[in-house]
C-alpha cells in the first residue's frame, strides 16, 4: 500500500481542490434550498415581541401627609437617684424593686433615735432661755416704772433692756435649732420625691448610710409622661421651623422596629437652639402620655413627624417613578401598551409621591415589570399575586409570566430602558 504524504506537491493540490469543491457545494445548497433568515422570526422566536407582564396602579387624587422620618431614643422627663440626707443605720426598706410609686410614698427608714435625742436637747435649751426671757421682760417693766419715779439710774434701765434683747436673740437661735433638729429627724423617713418606676436597690437593710454616698439607695424613673429625642437633617430644619411656628401642635408618631405598628402618638415640644456641626442635624423632643407603658427609657424607636397635609393632589407609588439624566418619568399603560410620560414631582411621604404635572387621576402607571418595557410595547396587566387581569396579544403571542423586578437605575437620554434590562431584539442579519 502506498503511504500518503501531505507534504508532497501532488497531495497538496488534491487537498486544496477538495476544500474548494466543498465550499462551492455548501454555497449552492444554501442559495437553492434554504431561504435567508427572517429577523422578525428570530424576534418572535426569542420572545421579545410578546406582551410584557406588568403590575400597574392608578394615580389617585387625595391628601398626602408630608412627614419626616428619623430614629429616636425614649428619654424620661425626670430621673432621680434616692440618697439619704442624714447619716445612720438603714433600719427598714419599705419598697419593692421595680414597683410603681407615687410622690411621697415611704421608701426606707433610718434609725431615728440619735435625732430624737438631739431634738430633745435643743428643745430643753429653748425652754430654759424662754423662761429667762420672760423673767427679764418682767424686770424691765419694773425698772421702767421705777425710772418714771426717778428711783433708779438710767444705766440700770438700759442694761435691763439690753439683757431682754440678748435673751430674745438666744431664744430665736434656740427655735432655729429646734426646727433644724426636727428637719433632721424627718429625713430619717425617706420618701419618693417623684412618681415613677423604681429600679434595683443598691444597699441592703442594716447597712450604715451617709449623706455623702453617691450610689444612693434606689433610682426612680418617670414613665408618665415620657419624651422621645430624635434628630432632623439640616436641610429639613427650615421647613420644620415654619411648621413648628404655625398654629396647632405638630403630631409625632412612634412606630415599632418594623414600622408596621404605631406604639404611641404625641406632640413636638422642643427644638434645640443650635445645629450639631459634627452630624449636621438638629435635636428635637416630642412628648407622649405613655399611659399604656408602650415606651420604655433608652428604647430605640422609629419616629414620624407630620409637618403638613397636602389636599387634592395627584399621588402615585414612589416605585413607579424612574429617573433619567435630567428628568423623572413613568410608564403609563394606554390601550394595552406602555408609553413613557415625563412628570414633575412634588412632596413625598409613606412610599407615595405627589405629581404636580404630567399625570391625571385614574391613569395607570407601571410598578413592576419595568425592566422589559420600551415606549409603545404591548403589556398584559397582572395582579399582585401573579394572576392575569388584562391579557394583550400581538401576532398571536400570549403574555408571559411576570419577570423578576430589576433595580431602578438611571436611564440614559434617548433610551428609557431600565439599567441592566433586556435588549430590544437581535441585530438584523445576524440570525
Amino acid at each position: 500500500m502506498t503511504e500518503f504524504h501531505p507534504s508532497s506537491p501532488r497531495n497538496k493540490y488534491l487537498i486544496v481542490g477538495g476544500c474548494a469543491l466543498a465550499v462551492l457545494a455548501g454555497g449552492w445548497y444554501l442559495l437553492s434550498g434554504s431561504p435567508a433568515p427572517d429577523p422578525q422570526q428570530n424576534w418572535r422566536r426569542m420572545g421579545f415581541d410578546a406582551p410584557a407582564a406588568v403590575r400597574a396602579e392608578a394615580a389617585t387624587l387625595g391628601s398626602l401627609n408630608v412627614q419626616l422620618k428619623s430614629i429616636g431614643t425614649v428619654t424620661p422627663l425626670n430621673t432621680v437617684t434616692v440618697r439619704s440626707r442624714v447619716n445612720g443605720v438603714l433600719e427598714d426598706i419599705a419598697f419593692v424593686e421595680g414597683a410603681q410609686v407615687q410622690k411621697g410614698d415611704l421608701l426606707a427608714r433610718i434609725d431615728p433615735l440619735p435625732y430624737e435625742a438631739q431634738l430633745a436637747q435643743v428643745e430643753g435649751q429653748l425652754q430654759q432661755n424662754t423662761a429667762k426671757l420672760e423673767n427679764a421682760r418682767t424686770d424691765l417693766t419694773l425698772y421702767e416704772d421705777l425710772w418714771q419715779q426717778d428711783s433708779i439710774a438710767r444705766q440700770q434701765l438700759s442694761a435691763q433692756r439690753a439683757l431682754v434683747k440678748e435673751l430674745e436673740g438666744t431664744v430665736r437661735a434656740n427655735e432655729a435649732q429646734v426646727q433644724d433638729a426636727r428637719l433632721q429627724l424627718s429625713w430619717t423617713r425617706i420618701e419618693a420625691p417623684i412618681a415613677g418606676k423604681l429600679g434595683l436597690r443598691s444597699i441592703d437593710q442594716g447597712n450604715l448610710v451617709s449623706s455623702s454616698d453617691t450610689e444612693g439607695l434606689v433610682s426612680i424613673t418617670q414613665l408618665h409622661p415620657i419624651a422621645v429625642n430624635f434628630t432632623v437633617p439640616e436641610g429639613e430644619v427650615p421647613a420644620l421651623r415654619r411648621a413648628f411656628g404655625g398654629d396647632g401642635d405638630l403630631q409625632v408618631e412612634v412606630l415599632d422596629r418594623n414600622e408596621q405598628r404605631v406604639l404611641a402618638s404625641g406632640v413636638l415640644t422642643t427644638l434645640d437652639n443650635q445645629i450639631d456641626t459634627t452630624t449636621g442635624t438638629l435635636r428635637v423632643r416630642a412628648r407622649f402620655d405613655n399611659d399604656d407603658g408602650a415606651l420604655f427609657p433608652n428604647q430605640f424607636v422609629n419616629v414620624q413627624l407630620r409637618l403638613s397635609t397636602l389636599e387634592s393632589v395627584v399621588t402615585i407609588p414612589s416605585d413607579a417613578v424612574q429617573y433619567g439624566t435630567d428628568r423623572a418619568y413613568v410608564y403609563v399603560v394606554e390601550e394595552g401598551k406602555s408609553f413613557v410620560r415625563e412628570v414633575t414631582l412634588g412632596e413625598s411621604s409613606d412610599d407615595r409621591v405627589a405629581v404636580s404635572k404630567g399625570l391625571s387621576p385614574g391613569e395607570l402607571v407601571v410598578l413592576e415589570g419595568l425592566d422589559r418595557l420600551r415606549d409603545g410595547r404591548a403589556v398584559s396587566l397582572i395582579s399582585a399575586d401573579g394572576e392575569v387581569i388584562s391579557a394583550s396579544t400581538e401576532d398571536g403571542a400570549a403574555a408571559g409570566a411576570l419577570p423578576a423586578r430589576a433595580p431602578r437605575g438611571e436611564r440614559p437620554e434617548g433610551g428609557p430602558r431600565a439599567e441592566g434590562g433586556e435588549r430590544r431584539g437581535p441585530t438584523p442579519g445576524r440570525g
